[in-house]
């Protein structure tokens, strides 16, 4: 009895050094007008996370968050006012999809990887999560209806490129030049535009594959008709196309979204400059549903 007792206490000594047991905890839920839903989910460790749900005519799509904070700091970024404490494991981001499933008893079909965090400064753990989402004995989500957001990490992206699964790349690009972009992206100054769209057009060779390109229109600061053509001079020619994104605002970020008739001319200028552009329904506006935004407000 003494010999089971001991072994029994051993194993569960070595399973909690070696695995976590324990899953995401709902802290709070938050429903829009539209629909779209976010969680507040706590970690094991008691750090705290976002997922939104988002539903579509073709189906339900979830946003991954992959770190807690984020060291990236985009100036209008709700994220980025919180510095990254650690990565997710894959199983951390697993676990977001499976349990946005069983609480809402709604099969989700498409998964976008644009949550808090920079996905490819989590390089590693986002391809373990990537695979096991994708394989038959995992989640079977199918490998084009799952996209990986970066703000411009370069090497990434090129790594990227060799990756076996037809996984889409979406690119936050926000401004056609290095003036702007630095000012809004930090990262740009390791990373300025020539090279991520070198790296873009390595990805585009090596994939045969389209690239998105993220682009949220902030009033005042890249949302001109002399922007938008430099945004077609510089997009010229590669295989991607742009999603026009209207801003949401940001507690204690000095930003605000574009007029309507702005987007709506700015949309026209790619347009007739054969540049494939669409301009995103807003969803979520009315309950913080930009990245890291309700996790904010609650700590």
């Amino acid at each position: 009895m003494m010999k089971k007792t001991c072994r029994r206490i051993c194993r569960d000594v070595l399973l909690s050094e070696r695995f976590i047991l324990k899953g995401l905890e709902r802290v709070f839920k938050n429903v829009s007008s539209d629909d779209t839903v976010k969680f507040l989910y706590k970690l094991h460790d008691g750090h705290l996370i976002e997922t939104v749900l988002m539903r579509q005519h073709y189906g339900n799509s979830v946003c991954v968050t992959t770190q807690v904070g984020c060291n990236i700091g985009c100036r209008f970024c709700a994220s980025g006012q919180l510095k990254k404490v650690r990565d997710l494991t894959a199983g951390e981001m697993i676990a977001q999809v499976i349990m946005t499933e069983r609480l809402l008893e709604e099969r989700i079909s498409y998964v976008v990887v644009m949550g808090i965090g920079e996905p490819f400064d989590n390089y590693e753990n986002l391809i373990r999560f990537l695979k096991t989402l994708n394989h038959p004995k995992g989640l079977a989500i199918g490998a084009r209806h799952i996209t990986v957001s970066t703000s411009g990490i370069v090497p990434k992206i090129r790594a990227y490129a060799d990756f076996d699964l037809q996984v889409n790349l979406a690119v936050s690009l926000h401004a056609p030049n290095d003036s702007i972009r630095t000012g809004l992206m930090k990262i740009n100054k390791t990373y300025p535009i020539k090279d991520l769209i070198d790296a873009i057009r390595y990805y585009i060779d090596v994939t045969n594959r389209r690239v998105t390109i993220e682009y949220i229109l902030i009033s005042g600061i890249n949302d001109s008709q002399e922007v938008a053509r430099e945004l077609v001079s510089l997009l010229r020619g590669l295989n991607v196309y742009v999603n026009l994104i209207p801003y949401n605002d940001v507690l204690g970020a000095p930003y605000q979204r574009s007029a309507k008739e702005t987007m709506l001319a700015f949309y026209d200028t790619l347009m007739k400059n054969h540049i494939q552009v669409t301009l995103r329904k807003e969803q979520g506006h009315d309950i913080d549903a930009a990245c890291g935004q309700l996790r904010s407000r609650h700590l």
